[in-house]
């Protein structure tokens, strides 16, 4: 799946506060904290099979509201801050919907079983023979 970047920027929400952390005074005049709300079930970029499996997926995301929320206010910048969050809610949706190979199980092959049985058997003669050695 590749999620464009610009259409994925048109379906969510920012919403800015101010935030604590390194700034100086700048943290008490500017918003630079960002909250980036997306609404997986309006979205037109997912279709519906996508949807349910980001809804089971992502269900620890979601505020009250039924938006998946970011929070970022690492940076002292709101627009760094609100591509940080962009990027994390980018590998979040990658992440949900990865879809892991499924494993074929594979049957041991004839030689090898009569290979591991006959190391099985002389492992076995050998430590027989040690024993025999102690009823002298």
């Amino acid at each position: 799946m590749n999620l464009n970047k610009a259409d994925l920027q048109r379906e969510v929400q920012y919403k800015t506060s101010r935030s604590g952390g390194k700034g100086g005074q700048n943290v008490n005049k500017v918003s630079t904290k960002v909250e980036l709300l997306f609404a997986v079930n309006e979205s037109a970029l997912f279709n519906d099979e996508q949807k349910v499996m980001l809804n089971e997926k992502l269900q620890s995301r979601f505020n009250k509201d039924g938006l998946v929320q970011v929070i970022c206010d690492e940076e002292r910048s709101q627009f760094l801050n609100k591509e940080m969050a962009l990027e994390r809610l980018i590998a979040l949706l990658k992440q949900a919907l990865h879809k892991p190979k499924v494993r074929k199980p594979t049957k041991i092959s004839k030689a090898a079983n009569a290979a591991r049985l006959d190391s099985k058997k002389k492992l076995s003669a050998k430590k027989a023979g040690r024993q025999r050695g102690f009823d002298d």
